[in-house]
């Protein structure tokens, strides 16, 4: 039987062949999947690591930035012999060692309005892991206009939420969110939210992937990792939005 799959990679996988709900045909489907993750930090770096772990075949990385030794109680992706280095070239080292068969893209830029659609147009769909509401109007803008799933993540000191934005009908992030909420500046986070929510962002891109389960469409989730438990919001599409009114 042709899988389409390398005796490697075969063997690789083999746990996650094993559930019906990917087996090879959804490996298959993983492994020519093309997922852009904007931001090699904390939320990056725990859902680059599981993307590339479950065979995602393309992979592009989006950051500007230098790996400092305050990022490392949270940034998995990079170690402390990394400290200097671009996150890009660090995160790219970590990922081929983690698993070879993934191509890892870099783009190593700040995203903006000249640069946004050309980075983002050839992907399957794009994760927000950034920091800061201007970069994410202009992630959930541009997935609009593209047609293109945002799989959003953020948190904030104990607290972490996630969504998934500007697909199949549902509300994008200008729905929730008209206007900025306030800024404090530079707050503390344990960096077990931002991985939890990294992974739940992996988790959705790989069940929109594999067209299994019910993603995060219409639903907000939140996290509170003081109190361990985890609450949903329903979200309705603004049919006033400016971007997908």
């Amino acid at each position: 039987m042709n899988t389409g799959l390398t005796a490697e990679e075969l063997q690789r996988y083999r746990r996650q062949l094993m559930l019906p709900e990917v087996g090879a045909e959804g490996q298959q489907k993983l492994k020519a999947a093309k997922v852009l993750v904007i931001g090699a930090g904390g939320l990056g770096s725990a859902a680059a690591i599981y993307l590339a772990a479950a065979g995602v075949g393309t992979l592009g990385l989006v950051d500007f930035d230098v790996v400092e030794e305050s990022n490392l109680q949270r940034q998995i992706l990079h170690g402390t012999s990394d400290v200097g280095r671009g996150k890009l070239e660090s995160a790219q080292q970590t990922l081929r060692e983690l698993n070879p068969h993934v191509n890892v893209i870099l783009h190593e830029t700040r995203l903006d309005p000249g640069n946004a659609t050309g980075i983002m147009a050839d992907h399957d769909l794009v994760l927000d892991c950034t920091d800061n509401f201007a970069t994410r109007y202009l992630i959930n803008d541009t997935c609009v206009a593209l047609g293109k799933p945002d799989v959003y993540g953020a948190v904030f000191q104990f607290e972490g939420q996630a969504s998934v934005f500007a697909c199949a009908g549902g509300p994008c992030c200008r729905c929730l969110y008209p206007e900025p909420p306030p800024g404090s500046g530079e707050l503390g986070v344990p960096g077990i939210v931002p991985g939890l929510i990294g992974v739940i962002q992996a988790t959705e891109a790989l069940k929109l992937i594999l067209g299994k389960g019910q993603p995060l469409t219409g639903r907000l989730l939140l996290y509170n990792a003081l109190e361990l438990n985890f609450r949903e919001l329903k979200l309705n599409r603004d049919p006033d939005c400016p971007a997908c009114g």
